[in-house]
């Protein structure tokens, strides 16, 4: 089946469902065959007018599609499940990007094992097109359906595929990466103020840093810890910076944050 053949379902059109139907625009979905089923009219009037999607209840929208992409809230997957499993069609590909749910979870819910289910932990960065995606599959799906799944998210950032029960480590890892991240910056900003910088320049200052980092980490194909020896003189400022971080185990600080984080998803699971 070509791309454009396609009918896809977007259920639920919060900013990560936005950000899908623009992956899927860029990777060669026409937008007449985007069909999202949002209740609240204002925002649906918003998105028709932004990508030329359509807006149609859910049975209906399920009815005619040959994938969905599930994108609502945990507590809302049960009913939003239950209301269309009725008319879901055989063979349909039910894409969910809901947060700690298994794919074991998801099929029960539809009650049919005629619809294969991949499951999703993408993170915020997807909004920029910088996200960074794990996608597991359960037997039923094909590998058209596999590739074009890595397809779509490959349009709005890096995807790869893990065994279902890494799904818990993906999330502390990319899923909730992105928030040490932002409280590194804060914690960096505040630093700064306490030796005396503004909060305008100590904050300009943080972001450009990280910002260009950042870029430094994903351009010159050096490692990280080749990045940090380059600018590590011995005895130098980074060297008394890094020591300190050092005595302050960080590994053992971010190892021990990143397993609550793990730990906490099997719970929710």
């Amino acid at each position: 089946m070509a791309n454009s053949e396609k009918e896809v379902a977007v259920i639920g059109a919060g900013v990560m469902g936005e950000a899908l139907i623009s992956a899927l625009i860029t990777y060669g979905i026409s937008p007449s065959a985007i069909t999202i089923s949002e209740k609240r009219v204002e925002r649906a009037l918003e998105l028709i007018e932004r990508y030329k999607v359509s807006n149609a209840p859910l049975s209906q929208n399920v009815a005619k599609c040959d994938l969905i992409l599930l994108v609502v809230k945990p507590q809302d997957v049960a009913g939003v499940l239950e209301e269309l499993k009725a008319d879901i069609r055989t063979g349909c590909l039910v894409i969910s990007f809901v947060a700690g749910k298994q794919i074991r979870y998801i099929a029960d819910l539809i009650g049919t094992s005629a619809n294969p289910v991949i499951r999703v932990m993408p993170n915020t960065p997807t909004l920029v097109g910088a996200g960074m995606s794990a996608i597991s599959c359960c037997g039923l799906v094909t590998d058209e359906q596999r590739d074009f799944v890595l397809g779509f998210l490959g349009a709005v950032g890096k995807v790869i595929e893990v065994d279902e029960d890494l799904q818990d480590a993906v999330t502390a890892t990319s899923g909730s990466g992105p928030a040490y991240f932002f409280r590194f910056v804060e914690a960096m900003v505040e630093g700064a103020i306490a030796l005396g910088l503004s909060q305008e320049d100590a904050t300009t200052l943080t972001i450009q840093t990280i910002v260009g980092a950042a870029k430094l980490l994903d351009e010159s194909g050096d490692t990280p810890t080749t990045l940090r020896e380059k600018v590590t003189s011995p005895n130098g400022t980074t060297f008394a910076a890094l020591n300190s971080f050092n005595d302050s185990d960080i590994s053992g600080v971010v190892a021990k944050a990143m397993k609550a984080a793990r730990d906490r998803s099997q719970e929710l699971a």
